[in-house]
């Protein structure tokens, strides 16, 4: 195709087909952690767009860049709505599409599907922070949320750690059945349906908070949090007490200028309040990655990963996708200009 500017379109079943592994898209996310940690990164946080729907979602708009791509880098625009009552039309609640572009003449190079980057990279940065503020002898995982993004949070880190548990929560019985039943198709660890959230956490070594709340309510409590425990909050409003950094030996984000960001996000009201500040934030993942601060270092310490998305993570994937893609010829090849 020599004549005009041609771009691949690669849809869900083209990306699907490709066959990648979560341990790819795991180091593919960690290598652009470390990216970022090393200043080799351009990105803008994200946008809200909030349409006149009566609240029932809104669009988040993340664009980025990561130099170490491609000959000469690669930039990426991705747009994801979010719209939780999706599931009542049998659609997930987070579609998305991506573009990349080559960052030197502008030109256009794909555009993907990226339902599934959205997921993944949650889950794939989840696992990074828990490769470096996790202990390793964690055994017992706790998950509250079924959306789309906690199966590939508990199956990265069931691939991570030596679990003898995995227990499971959501808002809706038939939503956390249903999602125990997928995982235990997929995994040999134990899965164990949980009908509230203290149940879960309860003891557990790794807690993860994913839920859909409208308004804030406390799910994960303080007291659940025990020495030694790896905590990630990332649902979209907040489910965790307000005195939960108290008991936090260090506390890590993907970004502070993302966490500072926006409406959105489990620990909002700790930053808006001061509670998460410059003071109290101990480090970026990415400087933890790139070996400028260490990670954790003793087996009692009470750590919490919060990251919101980086949409260097989305260019990321996508850029892995489309080496794949080209390499097998797969997708659509469109005339753009």
């Amino acid at each position: 195709m020599t004549d005009g500017i041609w771009l691949r379109l690669l849809s869900g079943p083209d990306i699907d087909a490709l066959g990648l592994t979560r341990l790819e898209i795991v180091d593919a996310v960690e290598d652009a952690v470390r990216e970022h940690g090393e200043g080799r990164t351009s990105f803008e946080p994200r946008m809200h767009l909030m349409p006149n729907n009566g609240g029932i979602g809104h669009f988040n708009v993340l664009r980025g860049h990561l130099d170490g791509l491609g000959e000469h880098g690669i930039s990426g625009v991705k747009v994801v709505g979010d719209f939780v009552p999706n599931y009542q039309k049998g659609l997930p609640s987070e579609l998305a599409m991506a573009t990349l572009f080559d960052p030197t003449t502008g030109v256009p190079l794909a555009v993907l599907d990226a339902t599934m980057i959205t997921a993944a990279r949650t889950g794939a940065m989840t696992t990074v922070g828990a490769r470096h503020l996790a202990r390793r002898d964690s055994k017992i995982l706790a998950h509250a949320g079924a959306r789309g993004t906690a199966w590939w949070n508990v199956t990265m880190l069931d691939d991570l750690l030596d679990l003898d548990e995995i227990r499971v929560t959501s808002r809706r019985p038939e939503s956390r059945e249903k999602f125990a039943a997928e995982l235990s198709s997929e995994l040999t660890t134990p899965v164990r349906v949980c009908a509230t959230a203290e149940e879960a956490f309860d003891g557990a070594d790794v807690l993860v908070e994913a839920t859909r709340l409208t308004e804030p309510e406390p799910l994960l409590r303080t007291a659940a949090v025990r020495p030694g425990a790896f905590v990630v909050p990332y649902g979209t409003v907040s489910a965790v007490e307000l005195d939960l950094l108290d008991v936090i030996d260090k506390v890590v984000v993907d970004d502070w200028r993302e966490a500072q960001s926006g409406r959105f996000g489990s620990l909002r009201r700790h930053v808006d309040s001061g509670r998460l500040s410059p003071e109290t934030l101990y480090a970026e993942i990415g400087e933890i990655v790139a070996g400028r601060k260490p990670g954790r270092e003793n087996d009692a310490e009470r750590n919490l990963f919060w990251h919101r998305g980086l949409s260097l993570l989305d260019v990321a994937i996508a850029h892995l996708i489309l080496r794949r893609a080209e390499a097998a010829e797969a997708g659509t090849m469109l005339r753009f200009h």
